[in-house]
């Protein structure tokens, strides 16, 4: 397949000598390398099958396939956590599965010839050879018998070094698609790191008078009266004297039915009335 016919799935980063495209480590153990490469077909064993007698257990490699795919989203996920801190959890998700889909991890197991090493049934070997899921699950196949083999540090390392220009690959793929500027030059990169690494300002004071507020309590007890078809009504009263003309601080009486249920202060008048919805919540049993 040439580059330019590829799905759009597959991500193709650069490999060169400053950054090499790792070696295949080795899994020692004979029978775990067998049955990594064991697909179903070549026993034909039935599919249907709950769970296997303990003293005939399954040959093939769908265990180890399956143990590979957990194996590869937790390596990639703690990759992207170490990588790009700041990232939301759907845009991560996004990247993680385009790194570890099926159409790229098929071409990196192509790129390790595994599919060449695969045991399947003569009769359909040619055409499961060529199966992009068959070449991606003896990838994981190929994870899952080497973590089995030397646990997490023995497949971490390859993984991340394996995983990180993928990685910044699909980075860039999926910013692009929510319609963010491209990355920043190297020398904007250095710039923006030494921000990023500047401790951040210090919060602002209150100003004297003002009463630090809490929200979330005006949406509820708006959608308390609304419930009960109630009429509220905001009475401002002057300030003048509790701030300044630059930063007043606004006083508000909350009144349902004609009957004061609060009042509040604060810098504006939504964190007023929050505060006098704080009141209005008390006077009808709600406690938050």
């Amino acid at each position: 397949m040439l580059l330019s016919d590829s799905p759009p799935s597959i991500l193709h980063p650069v490999f060169n000598t400053a950054q090499p495209f790792p070696p295949l480590p080795d899994i020692n153990k004979e029978s775990i390398r067998t049955q990594v490469f064991t697909h179903r077909s070549y026993y034909g064993r039935p599919n249907h099958v709950f769970e296997d007698h303990p003293q005939d257990p399954s040959p093939d490699n769908e265990k180890y396939e399956h143990l590979g795919d957990t194996v590869l989203g937790l390596v990639v996920t703690e990759l992207l956590l170490e990588m790009y801190p700041n990232l939301r959890v759907g845009p991560s998700t996004k990247i993680r599965a385009l790194v570890v889909g099926n159409s790229t991890l098929a071409d990196i197991s192509r790129m390790y010839d595994l599919p060449a090493r695969l045991r399947l049934h003569p009769a359909q070997a040619i055409t499961l050879r060529a199966s992009v899921n068959i070449q991606a699950d003896v990838f994981e196949s190929y994870v899952g018998g080497l973590y089995l083999e030397q646990d997490l540090p023995g497949v971490q390392p390859w993984l991340k070094a394996l995983f990180t220009p993928y990685t910044i690959e699909a980075y860039k793929r999926v910013r692009e698609q929510h319609r963010l500027p491209p990355l920043p030059t190297t020398s904007a990169v250095v710039a923006l790191n030494s921000v990023l690494s500047s401790p951040p300002p210090s919060p602002p004071h209150p100003r004297p008078g003002a009463t630090p507020t809490t929200i979330g309590h005006l949406a509820l007890f708006n959608q308390q009266l609304q419930k009960a078809n109630r009429i509220v009504e905001w009475i401002y009263a002057d300030g003048t004297g509790e701030g300044t003309k630059t930063t007043p601080i606004w006083i508000v009486r909350c009144e349902v039915d004609g009957e004061v249920y609060g009042r509040g202060q604060g810098g504006t008048k939504k964190a007023a009335r929050n505060e006098a919805a704080k009141e209005g919540l008390k006077k009808m049993g709600i406690e938050v």
